[in-house]
């Protein structure tokens, strides 16, 4: 096939970049679209295939070629084309400008990598892995010459699908003299080695292969045979990797033997859960001993007896190396984690530390009641570094499944929903929630509390079938532990109540918010601010059924008892008079709002300050009745100051900001600025698609934008083709109940 130098008319190869047992990957020009491109040609179909095998293989190939394909992440190199040449099946794939994990081994003379390279490594890995398993895909031969770091620091993993092809074709490794195929032996599950069914947790084992070797330079079974490489996965625990270099942190290691465990259910659930787990290990401060602790015990021998005698032979890719280079750098401060080891085989723990004193861990109280205060204030970034500094302290006094220490972890959680990274929030909620079941029970108050927790979450991260399942479930051990009156019981009807909403069942959720409203009146009072929040919440309902003249009234009501009740500055009064605002505009009545949003303007920044988030959510609603009123060149101003302080306040990817930037493209579009408003749509869209997925209903609205602003500027093709993917991302989403 190399010497065809062209494929299909289209594809030219310049060179070989890479050779497997598959085949060879070209680096190519993609002549029709000049840009370059890789190829991946594997080995032509031997003889020994029978035409209806070659037949079974090809379709085979074309659709694992299509899974491939349709992977959208950043995380996952992009597969452009797939076909046929000269009896050789070829993809086409994005050129990677960078190192695999091998060649970074490679070039660091097979020392192991900086802790941050080697935990920024796993976090994106699993980020991408997270996202594929959600789609039902496995990649089975997860190993480091098949994940590439890019030159911005960008980590992808390669060949999803093709490890199973390569399996058909018969070009993977086999044990010599067994005929097992098998893919790399030195990253293989012990399932895969048993030929035992493989899933997403088969993939969390090879990545934990992977990390040891990173940060060991050696991989966990580094024997010179096959076969005693497959048997130590399948029957000896691994060493722990700070046998090999002291300075590794403890969580990091611990992480590492999780995901090595010998069967799958000892190992993290999922990708999404490790990735929590190296999340939270980058973001809560480690604790710093002050105390060394004792050398620890002399290595024991692992290995089995049968092995004894056994030469260690090379790895998969250069020289091992048992100890640290003496310039090995600290990385990340160790921690000491209090939890129990799971795996096949017990590990050095240190001692039981003494009981934390007293006026350490009322410090620690007062710090959290600290960041409490500081999130009733609105003050949701510097209340999660409160709480993630407490949580770390605790976490180290008392253990990770002490009450406090996820009282803190939920806390962290809150904050993280509250400042626009749900998907944060969701791992910190759904570990705090399984910890809390399994310590107190599936019916305690904080559990539930928990579940309900992930649940808003999900509503936010547009998965409202799953937080409705949740709901209904809380709801339902409410009523039965608490009774049907209960306030938290009536919190858990209101939030359902939300997200029905979100399923789009208006009158449902109309009709519950008024229920429960009516309960919290005759319960709690009708000028309670819980009572309010549910009239707010009527409100809302009535607005998205369009009864606006209603809903108008309705919060004006609420916005006048929040004054009488707390006081004209409280947070809930003002967030009230911005409903107004939404409806008066909603109403037609532009000029009305404008003036509202200006007083409103002037009470959030004398009260909160001017970059609060809710004094520019008034600003963006003052922009917004601008352009209603055609004084566009005002709004676009407008809109561009907020989305500025926006970007600097709360980040680039936060949600508020994202909304800003979506405003400036209305006022570039209205005033003739297609193409400057084409980027603002597109950087909207693409940044919701990495943050939420792309079939998110938020993503699909902003995909509809850009494919609108496409039509504007005469692109009528592309602009169909985009719709049509919306559209079939949307027919996808509502088949699968999302």
């Amino acid at each position: 096939m190399g010497e065809t130098r062209l494929i299909q008319g289209r594809y030219r190869l310049l060179d070989v970049i890479g050779r497997g047992g598959m085949g060879e990957v070209w680096r190519a020009r993609d002549e029709s679209l000049g840009r370059h491109v890789a190829v991946k040609c594997l080995r032509p179909l031997g003889p020994h295939h029978d035409q209806s095998f070659t037949r079974v293989l090809r379709e085979r190939f074309r659709r694992e070629a299509r899974v491939a394909a349709a992977l959208q992440h950043r995380g996952v190199t992009v597969v452009h084309d797939f076909g046929e040449s000269d009896g050789a099946l070829f993809l086409v794939m994005e050129l990677l400008q960078g190192r695999n994990l091998s060649q970074l081994l490679e070039d660091n003379k097979n020392h192991p990598l900086p802790v941050p390279d080697i935990v920024d490594i796993a976090e994106q890995v699993s980020d991408a892995l997270a996202y594929t398993h959600r789609q039902g895909i496995v990649h089975r031969d997860l190993k480091p010459a098949n994940i590439v770091r890019l030159t911005d620091g960008t980590v992808k993993i390669c060949d999803f699908g093709i490890a199973r092809l390569g399996a058909d074709i018969g070009h993977t490794s086999r044990l010599t003299g067994t005929g097992v195929a098998m893919g790399t032996p030195h990253y293989m599950s012990p399932e895969q080695i048993g030929g035992a069914e493989v899933d997403h947790r088969s993939d969390l084992y090879s990545l934990g292969c992977v990390l040891y070797e990173l940060a060991t330079g050696v991989p966990p079974f580094d024997l010179g045979e096959a076969w005693a490489i497959l048997v130590g996965h399948r029957d000896t625990p691994p060493e722990p990797p700070r046998t090999h270099r002291a300075d590794l942190p403890a969580y990091l290691e611990q992480i590492i033997l999780d995901l090595l465990a010998k069967l799958p259910e000892q190992r993290p659930c999922d990708a999404t859960e490790l990735g929590r787990r190296i999340g939270a290990a980058r973001t809560v401060p480690a604790y710093v001993p002050t105390v060394i602790s004792a050398e620890p015990a002399a290595r024991a021998e692992r290995l089995p007896s049968w092995t004894h005698g056994m030469t260690t032979g090379p790895k998969a890719v250069g020289t091992a190396l048992r100890t640290p280079p003496p310039d090995a750098g600290a990385g990340l401060a160790g921690e000491w984690i209090a939890r129990p080891i799971t795996g096949p085989a017990p590990l050095p723990v240190p001692d039981t530390p003494p009981d934390p004193p007293e006026d350490a861990l009322t410090t620690l109280a007062g710090r959290h009641n600290a960041g409490l205060s500081l999130a009733r204030l609105g003050r949701f970034a510097e209340a999660g570094e409160v709480h993630r500094a407490v949580a770390a302290e605790r976490e180290h006094l008392l253990g990770l499944d002490h009450p406090d220490t996820l009282t803190s972890r939920y806390e962290v959680a809150f904050t993280l929903s509250r400042t626009g990274r749900a998907a944060d929030a969701l791992r910190e909620y759904t570990h705090v929630a399984r910890v809390r079941e399994r310590v107190l029970g599936a019916e305690h108050p904080d559990t539930l509390a928990a579940r309900q927790e992930t649940a808003y979450v999900l509503g936010q991260l547009g998965r409202p079938l799953e937080a409705h399942q949740v709901y209904t479930s809380v709801l339902a051990v409410r009523e039965r532990t608490m009774g049907a009156d209960h306030p938290d019981t009536l919190r858990c009807r209101h939030n359902l109540a939300f997200n029905l909403s979100r399923l789009g069942r208006l009158e449902d959720s109309y009709r519950m918010a008024c229920d429960v409203a009516e309960a919290r009146a005759r319960v709690l009072g009708p000028t309670h601010p819980d009572t309010l929040v549910t009239r707010y919440e009527v409100a809302y309902a009535l607005g998205q059924l369009g009864r606006w003249p209603e809903a108008l009234d309705t919060y004006r009501e609420v916005a006048e008892a929040r004054a009488r009740a707390l006081g004209p500055d409280h947070p809930d009064t003002l967030a009230a008079r911005y409903e107004i605002g939404i409806s008066l505009g909603r109403l037609g009545r532009s000029a009305e709002a404008l003036k509202l949003y200006r007083d409103l303007i002037d009470d959030r920044t004398r009260v909160h300050g001017p970059t609060h988030p809710e004094t520019l959510r008034a600003r963006h609603g003052l922009g917004v009745n601008l352009g209603r009123l055609g004084r566009w060149e005002e709004a676009l101003t407008e809109s561009r100051d907020v989305g500025a302080i926006r970007e600097r306040v709360l980040g680039p990817d936060h949600p508020d900001t994202l909304i800003s930037r979506r405003e400036v493209a209305v006022g570039l579009g209205w005033l003739g600025r297609w193409a400057d408003a084409l980027t603002e749509y597109r950087t909207v869209a693409d940044t919701r698609e990495r943050l939420l997925g792309a079939d998110h209903p938020d993503t699909l609205a902003a995909r509809n934008d850009e494919a609108h602003c496409l039509e504007q500027l005469g692109r009528g093709k592309e602009a169909v083709e985009l719709y049509r993917r919306v559209a079939e991302l949307r027919r996808q989403r509502d088949s699968h109940g999302g």
